[in-house]
């Protein structure tokens, strides 16, 4: 009997007609409803009632017209048996929360499964702090929480952010007894990580004896997610060890880390493995596969994934549109958006932030503010702060860094410590020091220690020969003990990451690689290259600075690289800090005389040298 027909013939259950006043309802229900005489319908009433609530899991229609008919023939909602079926089914459905609350609100003497629903609703709800509320409500009223309890309440935790409410959990099931159980460390792991507080959720994890796969993903994942992709790709070498068996969740993880490394080669096994593994057709898996490729400068490699995918989603658009943009390829980035719009797709948020990065960083500054306005009178989308951003960038890389700060000053929206930044960027760039010292005193208010504003202001004081105000900067960062950060670069090379600094010699190869550039340097200057000193900002000697300029952390690390890869193996590099002028140049003419297809990925773009050219066409 399907449940149309079930709720029919309850509707048709004879009851006896009342002829009893508004005032003598509940009295009538009380003695005559509860009392347990063959009579009367209540018990079968009860029975049926709850029978179709556990039927209706489908149809949030149906719960209300049972609801209704459970009302209608006596059955108070007070009744323990009715809440808690009635509670667990609204949760159930996604119904709203506010229906549970209120039949909550009901029920004498709820006991710990309906505490548990309840608290589960809220944890799987948009709203989840109420979770924590109804957690200390129900041990006020001395119901004991039992193994399920803190398993909701901690993703209810995970999912408002609330680090420090985890740690106290954390501490009641240690007392409460509950610590070694699997599913609630694997919860305790979630939320350490989801909070980014991975040393916590590696704590837990090295704790459980228990390991089973969400253990893994979610370690894994956190470390991944915190900026410590290394760690991650660690932990996997040892989950592969120990024969458990990644799924999508993991490689979606792992192409993360690759990503967040640039270690395109890893990324390429992982691709391997999850080919082999039959998740060609897991969308999240396929869109971080493209992210990847995009993230590694191999944009050509992304192009073929996304050519190849059979379902694409605004996420996978938008993640090529973004990787052409970043890579210098502006106008392809501006092509895939229309195509894009042709397929009737509607662009999102950060798909019109790839487009306006287009622009910005191929110099159309028309193009920008066509789409700018299209954003917002075609598609309806309010720009965000970062869209504002990308604006200010487009104006200030054109190096109209006036009219860049007027549009900042006419912005609906409070400039943020980014946008001042970009604006003073430009100012050491194009040597507009009163504006970059407005734009300073704006950062001050906002991030007042943030070390790359006082290398900024520096530089700029440089670039005017006021070495004195440059030491006043220098004196300040000591007083505010705030430390440079210092430039890095990493390439991959065996299946390892390696880093190098400025005048790194901590390498076994230090040796050969120093000797190595002091060749590339002799032949650079026959090439007619000509060491940029202007960027050595410091008050040194010219050889100083020509020292200097050779041994910064790109360059020793494409040293490096050309020592250990065989002739025309293309070699690239992540850097931290935004490519010097003089390294672009220097770089240019590297991949010119050893024949080398270089790329630098830097703060901000990637930048494809061949030939002795570079694919942002010396506009960065």
């Amino acid at each position: 009997m399907n449940l149309s027909s079930k709720l029919s013939s309850l509707l048709h259950i004879h009851t006896p007609m009342l002829h009893v006043s508004r005032n003598h309802f509940c009295s009538f229900t009380f003695t005559s409803f509860f009392s347990t005489t063959p009579e009367n319908p209540l018990p079968h009433v009860l029975t049926k009632c709850i029978s179709l609530l556990q039927y209706c899991a489908s149809s949030k229609h149906k719960l209300k017209q049972i609801h209704a008919f459970s009302i209608r023939h006596g059955v108070p909602l007070h009744n323990p048996d009715m809440g808690k079926h009635l509670i667990f089914t609204i949760v159930s459905l996604s119904a709203p929360m506010s229906y549970a609350h209120l039949v909550f609100t009901m029920i004498r003497n709820p006991n710990v499964f309906t505490w548990n629903t309840m608290i589960r609703g809220y944890a799987e709800s948009q709203d989840p702090k109420p979770a924590l509320h109804f957690y200390r409500q129900m041990t006020m009223s001395c119901v004991e929480p039992d193994t399920h309890t803190y398993p909701f309440l901690l993703k209810a935790v995970s999912k408002s952010l609330n680090v420090r409410e985890g740690e106290a959990l954390h501490s009641v099931t240690i007392k409460n007894g509950f610590e070694s159980l699997v599913f609630v460390r694997n919860s305790l792991l979630h939320i350490y990580a989801a909070c980014g507080d991975t040393e916590s959720a590696h704590k837990v994890f090295e704790s459980m004896t228990d390991r089973d796969l969400v253990a893994w993903n979610s370690v894994i994942n956190g470390f991944a997610l915190n900026g410590r992709p290394n760690e991650a790709l660690t932990l996997f070498r040892e989950m592969s060890a120990n024969g458990v068996e990644p799924d999508g969740f993991t490689v979606v993880s792992l192409l993360s880390a690759c990503a967040e490394l640039g270690a395109l080669e890893l990324g390429r096994r992982v691709h391997v493995y999850l080919l082999k593994a039959g998740l060609r057709e897991n969308l999240h898996v396929v869109n971080a596969l493209l992210d990847l490729y995009a993230k590694c400068g191999s944009i050509r490699e992304a192009q073929q994934v996304f050519g190849e995918m059979e379902e694409r989603n605004v996420v996978s658009w938008t993640t090529l549109i973004v990787g052409l943009a970043v890579n210098g390829f502006g106008e392809e980035a501006l092509e895939l958006f229309k195509e894009m719009e042709e397929q009737k797709l509607a662009p999102g948020e950060i798909t019109f932030v790839g487009v306006l990065y287009a622009c910005s960083h191929c110099g159309m500054l028309d193009e920008g503010f066509d789409y700018f306005r299209r954003m917002k009178e075609e598609y309806g989308i309010a720009p965000r702060i970062e869209h504002y951003g990308c604006m200010v960038d487009l104006l200030s890389r054109a190096g109209l860094v006036k009219q860049a700060y007027e549009y900042i000053q006419n912005m609906p929206v409070q400039p943020n410590a980014v946008i001042w930044r970009t604006l003073l960027g430009a100012c050491t760039i194009h040597g507009h020091l009163s504006l970059g010292e407005i734009a300073r005193s704006h950062l001050l208010k906002l991030e007042p220690k943030h070390s790359g504003d006082y290398v900024l202001l520096s530089n700029l004081y440089a670039s005017e020969r006021r070495w004195t105000d440059v030491q006043t900067i220098r004196k300040s960062m000591l007083q505010d003990g705030v430390k440079k950060t210092p430039g890095y670069s990493l390439v991959e090379l065996g299946n390892r990451v390696y880093e190098f600094t400025m005048g790194d010699r901590s390498h076994p190869q230090s040796q050969d690689v120093y000797a190595l550039l002091e060749k590339i340097t002799e032949l650079l200057k026959l090439e007619g290259y000509v060491p940029r000193t202007e960027n050595v900002l410091a008050d040194i000697e010219e050889e100083e600075k020509e020292q200097a300029l050779s041994y910064h952390s790109e360059k020793v690390a494409i040293a490096f690289m050309l020592l250990n890869t065989a002739p025309g193996t293309p070699i690239r590099v992540m850097k931290n800090l935004r490519v010097c002028a003089d390294c672009h140049m220097a770089i240019k003419l590297i991949s010119k005389v050893y024949d080398r297809e270089i790329v630098i990925r830097d703060r901000s773009r990637f930048h494809h040298f061949r030939g002795g050219k570079c694919s942002c066409k010396d506009y960065w």
